[in-house]
C-alpha cells in the first residue's frame, strides 16, 4: 500500500487484535509482526492444562481473525531489535521493517522472582505449548502412580502444587482437584485418584488479592469443598526436581504448577523509555513513549496509574481498552488532532472454581456460587474469537457439566 502511514502492530494478542480492528477501514497500512500465527484467549488456558478443552478450542489463526480487513499484513516473524530514533524494527526473518507508528503489545512471560533455575520443574501458563506440557504433566502424574508399588511413592506422585493465589492459581487448583475427583475416580485400579492432594500456596496474606474479603471467602470455602489445601501468607523458597520448599517444609509433589509472577516482554527495555521492577514500560497518559511519540505501549507491556491512583490491572480487558484507545490516538495524529488520554473502565473481575462455582466482582454487583459460574460462562463465550469456537467451547461445557468428564485427556509427547 505504497503512499499510506505505516502502523506496525507487535502481538496479536488481545491488546494488539483490538488496535488492529480499530484501524479498519482507515487509510494506513497496518503491518501485524507475531511470533506465533494464532491469537490465544488467555483466561481459559487452564481449561487447555485441565483437559477441559483442546489447544483449538480457544484460539485461532491471526489471519483468518483479520481475514476481512483489507489493510491489513500479517507476518510470521519475531522482532530482534527496535531502533525508536530511525522508527525501524530488525525482524528475525524479514529483515528491517520501517514504521510510521508502532504499537508494541507483546505482554508479558513468567517470572520466577530472580530464580529462573525454577522454571524447568514449575511451568507456568501463558501459552498453548505450556497448557499442553501442564496437562501432560497432570495426566503423566496419575499413569505414573498407577505403575507405582510403593504406597509412599504414590502419594508423593499424586501431590499436585500450585503456587500463587491469583485468577489463574485458583482456577487450576480447583479444575485439578475436579480431575482427581470426578474425571478419573473410576479408572485406575492400583490407585484412588481421589486420594489425591492439592495444595494451592500464596506468598501474600490472601488468595485473589484484588477481590474483596466475603468473595476470596467463598473462593477459599470452595477450593476447601473440593478438598485443596489452601495456605495463604505460605512464601516458598525453593523449588526443585519435584520437591517444594516453604519455610521449614518440604513438599514431596509429582507435578508443580507457577502461577505467582509475570515478568514483561524484553522488547519494552528497548523503546527509550523508563520501565518498572517488571519492565513494563512507564508510558504517557495517550499510551506513548514520552520521548518517542510514535510508539504506543498497550496491553499487559504497559505501566500507567489510573484515576483511581492504582496501577491499570494486566487483565483481557484492559488490554483491548489500550489497544482501541492507541489506535484511535494515531488516527488522531494523522489528522492533526490532540491526543486523549486513557481511561481504564473496570468491566469486573471473575474466577471459576470448580463445576458451577465461581466468584464475580462486576462492580455492580457481587456474585457467587452458581449465579457468578453462569455469568463467567456467557461472558468467556461471547469474547471468545470465532463464532465456531464459541459453540464447541459451549457444548463442551454442557457435556462436562452433565457428565462430570473431562473429554481432552491426551498426553501427547514422550514423556511417560
Amino acid at each position: 500500500m505504497p503512499g499510506l502511514p505505516r502502523v506496525v502492530v507487535v502481538g496479536g494478542g488481545f491488546a494488539g487484535l483490538a488496535a488492529v480492528r480499530a484501524l479498519a477501514g482507515a487509510p494506513v497500512e497496518v503491518v501485524v509482526v507475531d511470533r506465533h500465527n494464532h491469537h490465544v484467549f488467555q483466561p481459559l488456558l487452564y481449561q487447555v492444562a485441565t483437559a477441559g478443552l483442546s489447544p483449538a478450542d480457544i484460539a485461532a489463526p491471526i489471519r483468518w481473525i483479520l481475514r476481512r480487513q483489507a489493510n491489513v499484513r500479517v507476518l510470521l516473524d519475531d522482532v530482534v531489535r527496535v531502533h525508536p530514533a530511525e522508527r525501524r524494527l530488525d525482524l528475525a526473518a524479514s529483515g528491517a521493517l520501517t514504521y510510521d507508528f508502532l504499537v508494541v503489545a507483546t505482554g508479558v512471560t513468567h517470572a520466577y522472582f530472580g530464580r529462573d533455575d525454577w522454571a524447568a520443574h514449575a511451568p507456568g501458563l501463558k501459552t498453548l505449548d505450556d497448557a499442553v506440557a501442564i496437562r501432560r504433566r497432570v495426566l503423566v502424574a496419575f499413569e505414573k502412580a498407577e505403575r507405582e508399588a510403593d504406597p509412599a511413592r504414590q502419594r508423593e506422585l499424586l501431590t499436585f502444587v500450585v503456587i500463587g493465589g491469583g485468577p489463574t492459581g485458583v482456577e487450576m487448583a480447583g479444575a485439578i482437584a475436579e480431575i482427581a475427583r470426578q474425571a478419573l475416580a473410576d479408572e485406575f485400579d492400583a490407585v484412588a485418584p481421589r486420594t489425591a492432594r492439592v495444595l494451592l500456596l500464596e506468598g501474600g496474606p490472601a488468595i485473589l488479592p484484588s477481590y474483596v474479603d466475603h468473595l476470596r471467602a467463598s473462593a477459599r470455602a470452595a477450593l476447601t469443598s473440593l478438598g485443596v489445601e489452601v495456605r495463604e501468607s505460605t512464601r516458598v523458597t525453593d523449588v526443585g526436581d519435584g520437591l517444594v520448599r516453604a519455610g521449614a517444609e518440604t513438599i514431596i509433589a509429582g507435578t508443580i504448577v507457577w502461577a505467582a509472577g509475570v515478568q514483561a516482554s524484553p522488547i519494552g527495555r528497548q523503546l527509550g523509555a523508563d520501565v518498572d521492577r517488571s519492565g513494563r514500560v512507564q508510558v504517557a497518559a495517550d499510551l506513548s513513549v514520552p520521548a518517542h511519540p510514535a510508539i504506543f505501549v498497550v496491553g499487559d507491556l504497559m505501566a500507567l496509574t489510573g484515576a483511581d491512583g492504582a496501577p491499570v490491572p494486566g487483565v483481557a480487558q484492559a488490554a483491548m481498552q489500550s489497544g482501541r484507545r492507541a489506535a484511535a490516538n494515531i488516527l488522531a495524529r494523522l489528522k492533526g488532532r490532540p491526543t486523549s488520554p486513557f481511561t481504564y473502565r473496570d468491566l469486573g473481575n471473575m474466577a471459576t472454581i470448580g463445576r458451577a462455582r465461581a466468584v464475580a466482582d462486576l462492580g455492580w454487583v457481587r456474585l457467587t456460587g452458581y449465579p457468578a459460574w453462569l455469568a463467567w460462562l456467557f461472558l468467556h463465550l461471547l469474547f471468545l474469537v470465532g463464532f465456531k469456537n464459541k459453540m464447541v467451547v459451549l457444548v463442551q461445557w454442557l457435556v462436562a457439566y452433565v457428565t462430570r468428564q473431562r473429554g481432552v485427556r491426551l498426553i501427547t509427547g514422550d514423556d511417560r
